[in-house]
């Protein structure tokens, strides 16, 4: 399946943006010219061959503050990502073989998690808890669990119903064997094109969190924080929001692009995994000892 999506151009453009995006979350506070912290003698500067993307308000270096925040704003990203994923899909899976009860609770708790506003539920977490983007990250990936635990439940239900997978149930298998040999090749698939989608939705939730300062301490540097600060002063530098805002634009758009090109091949992948398989697990009677007399 991976060598599927990178035969596709467009998903090829995609991972070299995240890999990028990737490097600068890695290395970003190593690579920054300036302390991101330290204020200077020219606040609102324009660019220079001192400082490249300019100063904020209070002369801080722009793309020392870029870089620094671009690791908070990747982790928080993939916080949301990891979260929603651990707390979605094993509900999901279960809530198949568990029981109507298992089934109606983990159904009704993923309707009151999609009725919920994340925005106004991570501010009174962060206000009981404590401003930390931990929290706040935690708190948005339970609540965008739901599109997980809906995923994988389609899936598992698909399989569920294979006559391959009642017979294994009726021959005795445990539901554990089951999952590994049966549903976990078909839900895979969905749930990367979900992760993938949940990684440019998280940028978009961290960055509109710490655009009203919820989730960092300042003067933290974050990409949202940074848009805010810098449209505060627009008419002196009217060009700064730019680079932060172009940041989180293309990152979420090759998050998107990424997910596009697993669901186009996630399909045909997982045919052939299941034929794959399927050939596997014949091979060895096929290669029984042959009958007496010889074979024809």
């Amino acid at each position: 399946m991976l060598r599927r999506v990178l035969a596709l151009p467009s998903a090829r453009i995609a991972v070299a943006v995240l890999a990028v995006i990737a490097l600068l979350a890695a290395l970003g506070p190593l690579l920054a010219p300036h302390d991101p912290l330290a204020t200077g003698d020219h606040p609102l500067g324009a660019a220079s061959g001192t400082h490249w993307l300019g100063t904020d308000y209070l002369g801080r270096d722009m793309l020392s503050r870029l870089l620094d925040g671009s690791r908070v704003s990747v982790l928080g990203s993939l916080e949301v990502a990891l979260t929603a994923l651990a707390v979605g899909v094993v509900p999901g899976i279960l809530s198949v073989y568990l029981g109507r009860a298992f089934e109606w609770i983990t159904l009704r708790l993923a309707d009151t998690l999609v009725a919920l506003p994340f925005l106004l539920f991570a501010v009174a977490v962060v206000a009981l808890l404590g401003n930390g983007i931990t929290q706040a990250m935690l708190v948005t990936g339970v609540l965008v669990s739901p599109l997980f635990y809906r995923v994988s439940r389609a899936a598992t239900l698909a399989v569920a119903r294979s006559p391959y997978v009642e017979a294994a149930v009726i021959g005795g298998a445990s539901i554990g064997w089951v999952v590994r040999r049966h549903v976990w090749a078909k839900v895979l698939p969905p749930v990367a094109v979900a992760l993938a989608q949940t990684v440019g939705v998280g940028f978009v939730i961290v960055s509109s969190l710490t655009f009203l300062g919820i989730g960092v301490q300042p003067p933290a540097p974050t990409w949202g924080g940074l848009l805010a600060s810098d449209l505060g002063y627009l008419s002196q530098r009217p060009w700064a929001p730019v680079t932060p805002a172009l940041l989180i634009m293309v990152t979420v758009w090759a998050c998107n692009v990424l997910a596009d090109a697993l669901r186009d091949v996630s399909g045909e992948a997982g045919r052939a995994l299941v034929l794959a398989r399927r050939a596997r697990d014949r091979r060895p009677a096929a290669a029984g000892p042959a009958p007496a007399g010889g074979a024809r």
